[in-house]
């Protein structure tokens, strides 16, 4: 491990020295390479020289105790020594962590999918209290909302609502809430004040880079329809609404949010890339999956994650045995000590699976 440090170190000086070279400079493709490539390798160049100088402390000290006879010299020595060599192992352990492969997707903006799942209306009723809870935590993070395609129901819910995610880091912030959210609470419906379980399936794509996945554009079909609203809403009398179609797969894209039949084309097509690519992902995954995974949960939308408990004003992730008891900050989008959990959880499987 420490040979890979060194190597890492190395390539590292490598590039700081080739960033300032005239010829990367003024090459702007190969600048924004190296740059992103200086960028990953400096949190662990750094940690890398915290353990260096913490075994230079402790080789420094053990030099003087080897050769100084006066007491309050040896006292401080070992002192240092003793400091630098609590600090080894946890510093090991963090060098270990920031070693783990790297999500290629982590940087990435993200599309983001919610649907009402089992409980009729209360079920489109929550996936607009998911859609609120994860623009608000998007927004407080300082990343950037774009509404994709939503289908409202008549009390104010959504049957689906499509939305981006854009800022760096935006996929590794949000890539474990894909799967069945459930809901127990009393519905705003119910006269009788009954608690009522409710479902909705949240969908996390990153988003698609033409250089990462091709469309076939032969085998799409693509077709305009007017857009429809619920019950008095405005609906448009042009036929801006755009379908596309997946015609190998039956995957079907719709998108309505926009007046421009245009903008809505761009949408749609940008949704169905990336439902594409992680359809395709999925599969091979799948082939590794047969033999080891190590994530937190599967990923597979029909697994249900998470329950949101309304009565006991609690959040319980069950894949990782997570509590939290402050529901309405949570649905307030403040939503950081779960999702650090989560990552934490992904990070000790992934390090005991390399162990194994």
């Amino acid at each position: 491990m420490l040979d890979k440090l060194a190597q890492i170190e190395k390539r590292y000086l490598e590039i700081e020295e080739n960033l300032s070279s005239p010829e990367v400079m003024n090459d702007i493709e190969g600048y924004k390479k190296y740059m992103k490539e200086y960028k990953n390798l400096l949190p662990i160049v750094e940690k890398y020289r915290e353990y260096k100088s913490a075994e230079s402390d402790i080789a420094d000290a053990e030099e003087i105790l080897s050769i100084e006879d006066d007491a309050e010299l040896r006292a401080l020595a070992e002192e240092q020594k003793n400091d630098a060599r609590s600090k080894l192992e946890p510093l090991m352990d963090e060098l270990r962590i920031l070693l783990l492969p790297k999500d290629p997707n982590d940087d990435k903006n993200v599309i983001i999918e919610i649907r009402g799942g089992a409980g009729g209306e209360e079920a489109s009723l929550f996936a607009a209290v998911l859609y609120r809870m994860y623009t608000m935590y998007a927004e407080s993070s300082g990343f950037k909302v774009e509404l994709l395609n939503a289908n409202e129901t008549e009390l104010g819910g959504f049957k689906e609502v499509s939305f981006m995610v854009e800022g760096e880091g935006a996929y590794s912030r949000f890539k474990f809430e894909s799967g069945v959210h459930r809901v127990q609470r009393v519905p705003e419906t119910e006269a009788q004040g009954r608690i009522q379980t409710s479902t909705a399936t949240v969908a996390v794509l990153p988003e698609v880079e033409d250089v990462d996945f091709e469309l076939n554009m032969d085998e799409l079909e693509i077709t305009r329809h007017r857009s429809a609203g619920a019950g008095g809403q405005h609906v448009n009398k042009t036929e801006s609404a755009v379908r596309i179609i997946h015609i190998p797969t039956g995957i079907t894209v719709d998108c309505q949010d926009e007046r421009s039949q245009i903008k809505n084309k761009d949408k749609a097509l940008k949704i169905m890339k990336s439902r594409l690519a992680d359809m395709y992902n999925r599969e091979k995954e799948q082939a590794v999956a047969s033999e080891r995974r190590s994530q937190v949960g599967t990923g597979d939308r029909s697994e249900r994650i998470r329950t949101y408990n309304y009565p006991q004003g609690r959040i319980t992730d069950h894949r990782i045995g997570f509590t939290i008891h402050s529901l309405e900050n949570f649905l307030n989008g403040r939503m950081d000590d779960m999702v650090d959990a989560l990552i934490s959880a992904d990070r000790a499987e992934k390090l005991k699976a390399g162990l194994e």
